[in-house]
């Protein structure tokens, strides 16, 4: 099953004036965003006229939409609790490829699905050596997909 919805303004479109429609499907274990997004709307009670991403402050009761300051903070104290180390916003978009990644998934499909520019991603790729060893072993095990991946040789 996947969701579609449309984003009034995002990072990539805030000077259009004509937002984004963002889809997700169903995962496997507990990143599935179909079941966080479920719950997100059992626990918050949105109505229709309330931003889609909304919370219920814990002090006013009232629903708040949801900021980028405010989705950190509540990142970062989850990571402090859990003995992780302080993660930034960028670092989930480029956690969240990599378990794509590391599922199979092509590179050109993630890059879409991200909606990465150019060849922004390969620079956090060459950095990752968990996606990085299965192509430079002697016989790498996912030679097809080396070709989306892997820069070109110059």
């Amino acid at each position: 099953m996947a969701w579609k919805f449309h984003l009034p303004q995002t990072k990539t479109s805030q000077n259009t004036g004509h937002g984004e429609s963002v889809q997700c499907a169903h995962q496997d274990g507990p990143s599935d965003p179909i079941a966080a997004l479920k719950n997100h709307l059992r626990i918050n009670a949105i109505t229709p006229d309330e931003h889609l991403f909304s919370w219920s402050h814990p002090t006013s009761k009232k629903c708040c939409p949801l900021s980028k300051r405010e989705l950190t903070n509540r990142i970062n104290k989850l990571a402090e609790q859990s003995n992780l180390p302080n993660l930034k916003g960028h670092s989930l978009h480029i956690g969240g490829t990599l378990e794509y990644l590391l599922q199979g998934v092509p590179f050109d499909v993630i890059q879409a699905q991200g909606r990465w520019a150019g060849n922004a991603f390969s620079l956090y790729l060459r950095k990752h050596a968990t996606i990085l060893a299965p192509y430079l072993q002697a016989s790498p095990a996912l030679e097809p997909f080396t070709r989306y991946t892997q820069p070109p040789i110059r």
